[in-house]
């Protein structure tokens, strides 16, 4: 399979004079903000080659300067594409490890699993491949005695400073703003201790190991200890840690955001992708800090945000507004603010459409989707089967209600999301029916439910359990998308190897899974595809479904019925496209926001508990999926758009 395709899902080309100037006097105007020095890079792999080579280079120099190097070690999934890389260096001659003494930064209490092991992920990735004497890693151990936890912590700190201290620490910025286990609260001089691990901790800890038993507690080095280096670097990859990134590095100071004590260092270095970075001013708002190479989306983009700054519609907008706010290069481009407001209010104008298909008989110059053909095979991928209901209903609606054959392909059963309590309930109707109903295997049910009924621990995920808690979720979809129009002979259950053959769900993608999807491609030779992109979902299953989507894609991209084809990505249960993203806006009158209310909540088993529950306003991914389509019409309206109940986007995929 080629390299991750995720990289290919650009908004707008972001100029690499923003994050890579030519000049120290060009780095000092656009990092103005900034408060950390930070390297912004195209991909996750080139930052992690570039962050190995900085390491390397400081191994290098403390072991010709004194003989040794001291280092502490992160075990997060950023820093893993770094060791990786360390690894290649080795074995290119261009590092030792011979002469380097490891901290591992925490270490997990667990029951004795030595599964969930942050010692045992280092070495798989590093230790294990490399030339460091074993004598020279520490790491915590007896952790399941935590009786003694406190003399175990000071005696951890007393070895670092016994080994001259740390000349470097590598670490990930987790996406709660955290450093190695040190959770938001922590303070700037906490010392090695014992810590609660939050949600989001435990989430990440989960994925990285695939085991739903995660620890409740870990020991790790505070953020005092990691301060002490010599050296601190620091990576973040993916979208997912674009707040926290920002935070770190332009926020203020505060323990909410433990990364931000980075900014009292005085030799740190963060290395970023561009998603990562995607929040930055340099990045997002390059207009506040240098001039601009101005193209469409950037246009739109800098008049949005002006538009928030002052309160007014496009339209509204004047000459001063434009120089009150740093944007006098568009007046001097255009010649008058006037000019910039319609040209933009036309952009924005041009992106709504009642019609997603395309309006037949109609002029589609300005149109998002072409008029022909008509009518098209539209071809859908729901990573769960709820996704496709809960991000684009209305758009489904439309689509089937203007005559196009829309067909479903429901990626993952989705049957980790439902519960027992749900799973009791239709065995209970199960067990009637197998009473009523002769020649039905009952021994499955009987069991199951003597261990649900009688007080047993929860009962494994076997096979068969998986598949009817995913048969429950399901039908749930079967009977929303009967609602909506969709026949059921359109509907197509993959079950998606990455997700069947893993316990947890969560299994590496691979060509078996691309075939699956490309497969049914080139069956329906669709004239549209839709796809999720919801890349920051905890549980990673949206990640994997559409890695498999872009793959297919990119395979099929030369055959002759794709020329007909356009792929369109929607968002909806964990985030929502800027509206200067947007390329295509379905809007929804009340009666057809309700109906898709209506279809989201014929998923039982998902509306008043499922997993991934918001920690601050305690709201279900579905509950905040409807507020966002309501936000973005009022978002529409407050630029002086037309006023809608709602509105879903999408933003059009190009294949490359």
């Amino acid at each position: 399979m080629k390299t991750d395709l995720k990289t290919n899902i650009k908004f707008f080309q972001v100029s690499n004079r923003y994050y890579r100037p030519e000049n120290e006097i060009e780095l000092a105007s656009l990092t103005r903000y900034e408060k950390v020095p930070t390297t912004v890079v195209e991909s996750a792999d080139q930052g992690a080659h570039e962050a190995a080579l900085d390491v390397a280079g400081i191994i290098n120099e403390c072991v010709e300067a004194k003989g040794q190097c001291v280092i502490g070690l992160g075990a997060g999934r950023y820093s893993l594409k770094v060791y990786d890389e360390l690894v290649k260096l080795y074995f290119a001659d261009k590092v030792s490890f011979a002469h380097v003494i490891a901290f591992n930064l925490s270490e997990l209490v667990t029951d004795g699993n030595g599964a969930l092991s942050i010692d045992s992920r280092i070495h798989d990735h590093l230790y294990a491949k490399v030339d460091i004497e074993p004598a020279n890693i520490h790491t915590f151990h007896h952790l399941t005695a935590i009786e003694n936890v406190h003399n175990l912590c000071k005696a951890y700190e007393r070895d670092i400073i016994d080994a001259g201290g740390l000349d470097v620490v590598l670490c990930d910025l987790n996406s709660d703003g955290s450093i190695a286990f040190n959770e938001p609260g922590s303070a700037r001089t906490s010392s090695c201790r014992l810590m609660l691990l939050g949600h989001e901790s435990r989430t990440r800890v989960a994925d990285a190991f695939q085991n739903d038993d995660a620890p409740k507690t870990a020991i790790t080095l505070g953020i005092g200890n990691i301060l002490s280096a010599d050296k601190i670097i620091c990576v973040a990859w993916e979208e997912d840690s674009a707040e926290a990134l920002y935070n770190t590095i332009e926020g203020k100071m505060t323990d909410l955001v433990p990364a931000s004590f980075l900014q009292v260092h005085d030799d740190v270095k963060i290395y970023a992708d561009l998603d990562a970075a995607s929040r930055l001013t340099r990045i997002s708002y390059p207009w506040k800090v240098t001039s601009c190479e101005w193209n469409d989306h950037l246009i739109r983009r800098a008049i949005v945000w002006l538009c928030g700054q002052t309160g007014k519609p496009i339209l509204k907008l004047t000459n001063e507004d434009y120089n009150d706010y740093g944007l006098n290069e568009l007046v001097a481009l255009y010649g008058s603010a006037y000019n910039v407001n319609i040209k933009i209010f036309n952009d924005l104008q041009h992106t709504i459409t009642g019609w997603p298909g395309g309006k037949p008989n109609a002029d589609d110059t300005y149109r998002p989707e072409r008029e022909k053909p008509y009518p098209k095979r539209v071809l859908i991928f729901s990573p769960h089967p709820d996704d496709v209901v809960v991000s684009m209903g209305g758009t489904v609606q439309r689509l089937i209600q203007q005559g196009h054959e829309v067909s479903i392909a429901i990626q993952t059963d989705g049957d980790v999301a439902v519960s027992d309590e749900d799973l009791l309930r239709s065995l209970l109707l199960a067990e009637r029916l197998t009473k009523r109903f002769e020649g039905v295997n009952f021994k499955f049910i009987e069991e199951t439910l003597h261990k649900l009924l009688y007080g047993a621990p929860t009962p494994d995920d076997t096979d068969d359990l998986r598949y009817f808690k995913g048969s429950i979720i399901l039908s749930e979809a079967m009977i929303a998308c009967r609602q909506m129009g969709v026949p059921r002979k359109n509907l197509y259950d993959l079950r998606m190897p990455f997700y069947v053959n893993d316990k947890h769900g969560q299994g590496k993608v691979t060509d078996a899974d691309v075939a699956v999807i490309q497969d049914l491609i080139a069956k329906i030779k669709p004239h549209q595809i839709f796809f999720d992109n919801d890349l920051v979902d905890p549980n990673g299953t949206h990640v994997r479904a559409t890695t498999a989507v872009m793959h297919a894609l990119d395979n099929l991209k030369d055959e002759d019925f794709m020329r007909d084809c356009r792929a369109w990505m929607y968002r909806g249960q964990w985030g929502q496209w800027d509206v200067d993203h947007v390329e295509m806006a379905v809007p929804m009158s009340p009666e057809e926001f309700s109906g898709k209310r209506d279809a989201i909540l014929k998923f039982h088993s998902q509306i008043h508990d499922a997993p991934f529950r918001s920690n601050a306003d305690g709201k279900l991914p579905w509950q905040r999926s409807i507020e966002r389509n309501r936000d973005l019409a009022e978002r529409y309206q407050q630029l002086g758009l037309a006023t809608y109940e709602a509105i879903e986007a999408f933003v059009q995929y190009r294949f490359v």
